[in-house]
């Protein structure tokens, strides 16, 4: 078979499709991934036929590849049921046909990398991820960067999350409150999204009776069982852009995007510049300044900053972790709350020296 660029095209994504281990792909599916990447370059679909004959010059013995592939039993979701199909695959998880010899310079640069990956305990590419770092041979495996690690209680949930994200399954969870851990309730959720945010991982999806977006950390979570019968509902949009407005992971689709204006101490306004509470950030000089000093002529010294992003939990637990080097000035509903919060922190500081005498 001559091998001409469109072929080639085509043996690109085939040799994608058979080696990936974490989705059972019919020659259905694998045609209509062909022709999705033949559309996107411009070139003209091709049919099933075409596929077959491709498939057999990759393990014909008249091939430069002597591809070893291996057709298998799978459940596959269709026509609103699970059925068992034939699917298509690399025999060995080793193979492609594109596969050369690494230098030494990409050997060290994928250890380090496959170190870095390391650190996510529960991921179930775990097991080929050490696999494939073993057979790099000896390199320089020193660990240059340190994460703060948070293992997870139940690490195989977070890699069961993530194959059900990657896959497209729509899972039912079974979850408590941290309120009350002893009473379990089932949802159904279509799950876009993991996130780690304070030494904490929560899981984000669509609840399934009303699209509502909901978190769980996942410390909450008890169970989770893919639902494969169950058709999956994809995300409106990008899920990092609800993001974006807020600091954490509390979102509230109901609150405005608001500027919160706020003093930072001399102390520690350098820390402040360089670490900003938000992405929105505004360090005020000049004119600006001098407006806010005579607003405030109580704050002679520090800087005034601002951010903009919406009220919820996370914001007021940053703005009080500064005590009295942080001064929230506006809105007037924000400042209460830190002053509340404050308060109170006073309030059990009071009692606990009163108990003490």
């Amino acid at each position: 078979m001559p091998v001409n660029k469109n072929a080639m095209t085509r043996y690109l994504v085939l040799d994608e499709l058979l080696s990936n281990r974490y989705h059972d792909y019919t020659l259905d599916e694998i045609v209509e991934k062909i022709n999705e990447r033949l559309i996107e370059l411009g070139i003209g679909e091709v049919g099933r036929r075409c596929v077959e004959k491709d498939i057999a010059y990759l393990k014909g013995e008249q091939s430069p590849f002597f591809a070893d592939i291996e057709s298998y039993s799978a459940d596959v979701f269709s026509g609103g049921r699970v059925v068992k199909k034939r699917c298509l695959r690399y025999k060995s998880p080793d193979f492609s046909i594109f596969k050369k010899e690494m230098s030494d310079e990409e050997k060290y640069l994928l250890s380090q990398t496959l170190s870095l990956l390391g650190v996510f305990d529960g991921l179930p590419q775990l097991g080929e991820l050490n696999r494939l770092q073993k057979g790099l041979g000896k390199v320089d495996d020193r660990r240059i960067v340190s994460f703060t690690k948070n293992p997870l209680e139940n690490s195989d949930l977070f890699g069961r999350l993530f194959s059900a994200i990657a896959q497209k399954q729509v899972v039912k969870l079974v979850y408590h409150t941290f309120a009350d851990a002893i009473s379990k309730q089932p949802i159904l959720l279509h799950p876009y999204l993991l996130k780690e945010y304070n030494r904490r991982w929560f899981l984000f999806g669509a609840a399934d009776r009303d699209n509502k977006l909901l978190s769980f950390s996942l410390d909450q979570i008890d169970s989770v069982e893919p639902m494969l019968a169950q058709p999956f509902r994809a995300s409106k949009g990008e899920l990092d852009e609800f993001f974006d407005d807020i600091i954490g992971v509390s979102y509230y689709a109901d609150r405005p995007v608001e500027k919160v204006l706020f003093w930072v101490s001399e102390r520690q306004k350098a820390y402040i510049l360089t670490k900003p509470l938000h992405d929105s950030q505004v360090s005020y000089r000049g004119a600006s300044e001098e407006q806010y000093r005579k607003l405030y002529p109580c704050f002679y010294q520090g800087a005034f900053f601002s951010i903009k992003c919406i009220e919820n939990y996370e914001l007021i637990r940053e703005l009080c972790s500064y005590g009295s080097d942080l001064v929230v000035l506006s809105p007037m509903h924000i400042r209460d709350k830190v002053s509340d919060r404050v308060e109170a922190m006073l309030k059990e500081y009071r009692r606990i020296r009163e108990y003490e005498g």
